[in-house]
């Protein structure tokens, strides 16, 4: 299994000491967490993409940059690059340019995005929503595969012989739909044969696999081989500790400012008590040995290779934060990666990699 750090780099007051960050500490920190990311062993690093309150994600390609240029060797995600709002060949242009000054480290997850406001900032309606998001991603593919475009489309000029700068470094680079309610997500993925990566934040697991069985099924109808599909999954919170009553009373007061802002802007909960989440959410809170059982058990709802956790501290300290990270990788990840097959992360250069079907038995293992 690989493991992914992801933020949406919310800007809020800590739900505990009430203090809030400016936007310049809070975006270094969310930097400095990547490095910190790198260096304790995580696969990738992720950057979602807002534009509302109360998140300060609405330059994904900028915030990568530099991060790419504080690391050099984790994975750069975009978690998600919303397409529906983007002009597609002005993301390639920052895409492609990031490509480059990452070495080729660039994954995209895509998606249509969400929200009242950034819908009201570039006037997409929730009934073009996902035509602009299959539309998008099409003519983006095409200029990452083709040196000169011609292409009509609904929601952009059209393009003849139309020439994009500069070429991309990976050819192709691997992109990812992410996916919260939707089955047209869902289709576009297993149409292109391209990997699917589920929110599997705010609901019970349960929709959230019938999505993922959806992805399966379209994908052998689109005539892929089954073996080669990809999917990769979110956690709602993460934080462990040597004991699971030391994890979850110094979660509880998290979860529970979680709860009053529910409160406050109008939102019912899914989840009434974290005992609740931990029983029937993707939440990580718990013992290493809890967390490394819980995975396990949404991996047989879901077959995961690749899953996030939240990369921010969210209301536990300094401390608290390391500390829990450090036990992940120390005593949580070496288990799971060694129990749940996963794909080696393409590097530029290099071959498309192997199914775990396929990698097993290339070593005489089962799967």
């Amino acid at each position: 299994m690989k493991f992914l750090a992801i933020t949406l780099i919310v800007h809020g007051p800590n739900p505990i000491t009430g203090e809030l960050k400016s936007t310049n500490a809070r975006l270094r920190e969310v930097v400095e967490n990547a490095v910190l990311a790198e260096e304790l062993g995580f696969d990738g690093y992720g950057v979602g993409e807002r534009h509302e309150r109360p998140f300060i994600s609405s330059s994904p390609p900028v915030v990568l940059s530099h991060i790419a240029a504080r690391t050099s060797t984790i994975k750069l995600f975009t978690a998600v690059t919303t397409l529906s709002l983007l002009d597609p060949v002005r993301a390639y242009e920052d895409y492609a340019t990031l490509d480059h000054l990452s070495d080729g480290r660039l994954e995209l997850i895509i998606g249509k995005g969400n929200g009242t406001a950034q819908a009201q900032l570039f006037h997409v309606t929730a009934e073009d929503q996902w035509d602009r998001n299959r539309e998008g991603y099409e003519l983006f593919r095409r200029l990452w595969r083709e040196d000169k475009v011609t292409w009509s489309g609904r929601f952009r000029p059209s393009l003849d012989e139309a020439e994009t700068w500069p070429r991309p470094l990976q050819q192709p680079i691997r992109v990812w739909h992410g996916s919260a309610t939707s089955r047209e997500s869902v289709d576009l993925a297993a149409q292109y044969g391209d990997p699917l990566f589920s929110a599997n934040v705010s609901n019970p697991i349960e929709p959230y696999a019938e999505l993922i069985r959806h992805y399966r099924e379209r994908w052998e109808f689109y005539g892929h081989d089954p073996a080669d599909a990809l999917v990769g999954a979110g956690s709602a919170g993460f934080y462990t500790a040597r004991t699971s009553q030391e994890a979850i009373e110094t979660y509880r007061p998290i979860f529970n400012a979680r709860l009053e802002l529910f409160r406050k802007v109008g939102v019912t909960p899914v989840f009434h008590t974290l005992e609740d989440a931990i029983e029937r959410s993707s939440i990580l809170v718990g013992s290493p040995q809890q967390i490394i059982d819980k995975v396990h058990r949404y991996h047989a709802a879901f077959g995961h290779e690749v899953m996030h956790l939240q990369a921010d501290a969210d209301g536990l300290t300094d401390k608290q934060h390391r500390a829990g990270l450090e036990l992940f990788q120390a005593e949580i990840a070496p288990v799971l990666r060694r129990e749940i097959p996963s794909r080696p992360f393409p590097r530029h250069g290099d071959p498309r990699p192997a199914s775990p079907r396929s990698a097993n038995a290339q070593h005489g293992r089962q799967p």
